[in-house]
């Protein structure tokens, strides 16, 4: 009889929760997204976040925490109740900072349920279209003619604009400064300015000024040319062989979300991907679209933790 009498309330607790998940949502969602405004990770998360609002008939308030590597705004997502309301939008800085940081305050793999890719994108490294150099050539035999006072800015340490950097180091051998940001939009007003040289910076805030003439492309991280950008031509036709980077960004949600719920998010995300104005929209940004399963998505995240865990114990990175 006891037996029976758990069978029963697991079945009644499955579909209390099949039903919460059908009735999803009935309120604002908060999406949390982890780099400031301008930033590739929101400007590719407002594409569907605005997307989600129309699907689900519901508010998605978007809120821009950005700072250490987006673990300020994960951190806010870890904290909050798991019933899908509160959910977190990041780059694969997700992946990178538990071998940035020494003491995070949550657990990447504990903490979080991967929920959906959303798409991925080269970075393009640029500088000012004032610079004297036009070529990755010539800023390869610049740099290693002035080891050390060459410097490239980031979003910030452990960004992926900073791993991208460190592994373009590890491929050349050259020897650069490195100039930590909070953000891509400051890296690009100081890079137009003149007080910094060169970023890697994601596709996504970078088209407009390349297209604008303010700022030169030197190179794209991917293993093929970008269709937004056709004439850049990739680092390894630049002369760095074999070299490939990506971008990517997904969206997670507190641990303890039931898997319907966490499916159904799923579902609602990849329609948007096989949608054509969305597919469009990110294109023109630089960016493939991403689809996966939640276990897919795990297995996917748990690969590239150990993918940056190797490039940042290679580069010499220490925790912070």
């Amino acid at each position: 009889m006891r037996m029976f009498k758990l069978v029963i309330a697991a079945a009644i607790a499955g579909f209390a929760a099949q039903a919460f998940a059908q009735g999803f949502p009935n309120k604002p969602v908060h999406m949390v997204i982890t780099f400031p405004p301008g930033s590739a990770t929101d400007i590719v998360g407002r594409i569907f976040t605005q997307r989600l609002s129309e699907i689900w008939g519901q508010p998605v308030v978007v809120e821009n925490r950005g700072g250490a590597g987006g673990s300020i705004g994960t951190a806010i997502v870890q904290k909050a109740p798991a019933d899908g309301y509160s959910l977190l939008i990041n780059s694969s800085a997700h992946a990178v900072n538990p071998s940035i940081y020494a003491k995070l305050p949550y657990d990447t793999l504990k903490d979080f349920v991967d929920i959906a890719p959303l798409a991925g994108q080269p970075n393009v490294l640029v500088t000012a279209s004032t610079s004297s150099i036009k070529t990755l050539k010539e800023m390869l035999t610049d740099a290693r003619a002035r080891p050390g006072k060459v410097n490239f800015a980031s979003a910030g340490v452990g960004s992926g604009t900073h791993l991208n950097l460190e592994k373009f180091k590890l491929a050349t051998g050259i020897d650069v400064t490195h100039i930590p940001y909070k953000g891509t939009q400051e890296v690009l007003s100081d890079l137009l300015g003149g007080r910094v040289d060169y970023y890697f910076a994601p596709i996504s805030p970078a088209i407009p000024l390349i297209k604008d003439g303010k700022l030169r492309a030197l190179g794209v991280s991917s293993a093929k040319r970008s269709g937004s950008l056709p004439d850049a031509p990739t680092l390894a036709e630049g002369g760095v062989p074999s070299f490939e980077f990506t971008l990517w960004f997904g969206v997670w949600g507190p641990t303890g979300m039931s898997a319907d719920l966490v499916n159904k998010i799923n579902r609602d995300l990849a329609r948007i991907v096989t949608e054509a104005d969305a597919r469009e929209r990110l294109a023109k940004l630089g960016n493939d679209t991403m689809s996966m399963t939640p276990a897919e998505f795990s297995q996917f995240v748990r690969r590239e933790i150990t993918d940056y865990a190797r490039i940042i114990k290679a580069s010499g990175i220490q925790p912070q």
